[in-house]
């Protein structure tokens, strides 16, 4: 039977996530406005008049605390501000159009990853030494070496550029998020499967494995219930920060592949000096890290039944 976890425990990690995300924005807050520059720079000076209006309508004219606590206040109802360079839109409509970019290739990225990542640590982990074991291993060595601002690039070249089998970017259609859901995924995949891995090859020496084996337990049974169960712990709590950064997009995939995603405001913000744009991207991206870390706190339980929630 499973344990299920008390409501004090529930309380405490929903305080600490809290507090965590308030830390966050607390901090992201007051750097964007020590970085140098400021919302209304430009090539060409404006005229001290003209911004200073601007800052009285943005109400950047007042004492940072008192900015502060009107963003706090806005953003428990909510609201994440005006964008101070996109006047036409508020970070809550520019974000509501890029989101679901990004959690869609995210969601896609994840799950390429996962069949990847598990299968080849699967494959790797239960033929340790072998010829496939270190097949496997080279394969996922490369993933490791070839970071995403050089694979992108790459697989254009390959597969838009040469080929001409998928579009180079843009977001027309679902064949257009086929390469940048693989350049997102590799690195994530090759993570896990240097986890499935070595958690299996831990597993399979544990004293619960060898009792199931010495009472003859069939090896599908034996993999599905004893050993997988437990190996995939590790890659459970990676999974925690890994699932946030996928589902909320990629900076660099993003830009490459000329996707309408969070990433790409991120950029636009944090160059044009947008800070309710950078914050409400922030906002986001905190909050689904400490949510996926609160669910795989969860999951370990259902995983590994010897673990056991406080009391």
């Amino acid at each position: 039977m499973h344990p299920k976890p008390t409501s004090s425990y529930l309380f405490v990690r929903l305080v600490y996530m809290l507090a965590t995300l308030l830390t966050v924005i607390t901090l992201v807050f007051g750097l964007v406005r020590l970085a140098p520059g400021g919302p209304f720079d430009g090539e060409r000076r404006l005229p001290p008049d003209i911004e200073a209006n601007l800052r009285a309508a943005y109400h950047l004219d007042e004492p940072i605390h008192q900015q502060y606590a009107r963003y706090m206040g806005g953003l428990i109802q909510g609201d994440l501000g005006p964008s101070f360079r996109q006047k036409d839109f508020d970070v809550n409509a520019l974000l509501a159009a890029g989101l679901p970019v990004s959690a869609g290739l995210g969601i896609a990225a994840l799950l390429t990853a996962l069949l990847l990542g598990i299968g080849i640590g699967a494959a790797a982990g239960f033929n340790q030494g072998n010829i496939i074991d270190r097949l496997m291993m080279a394969i996922n060595n490369l993933n490791i070496a070839l970071p995403t601002i050089v694979v992108a690039p790459l697989m254009i070249l390959i597969f838009a550029v040469t080929l001409r089998w998928l579009p180079a970017g843009g977001s027309d259609s679902i064949w257009h998020f086929v390469l940048p859901t693989i350049a997102l995924a590799l690195p994530y995949s090759a993570a896990i499967a240097r986890l499935t891995r070595a958690g299996i090859i831990a597993t399979k020496t544990q004293a619960h494995v060898k009792t199931a084996i010495a009472k003859g337990l069939n090896k599908s049974r034996l993999i599905a219930r004893h050993i997988l169960p437990v190996a995939l712990l590790p890659v459970v709590s990676f999974l925690g920060p890994a699932s946030a950064t996928l589902l909320t997009g990629s900076v660099v995939v993003e830009q490459v592949f000329d996707l309408p995603g969070i990433g790409r405001y991120f950029v636009q913000g944090a160059l044009n000096r947008d800070y309710t744009l950078v914050m409400g991207v922030v906002v986001i991206y905190s909050a689904v890290i400490v949510t996926f870390n609160f669910i795989v706190d969860l999951a370990y339980a259902w995983l590994d039944p010897r673990i056991r929630f406080g009391q």
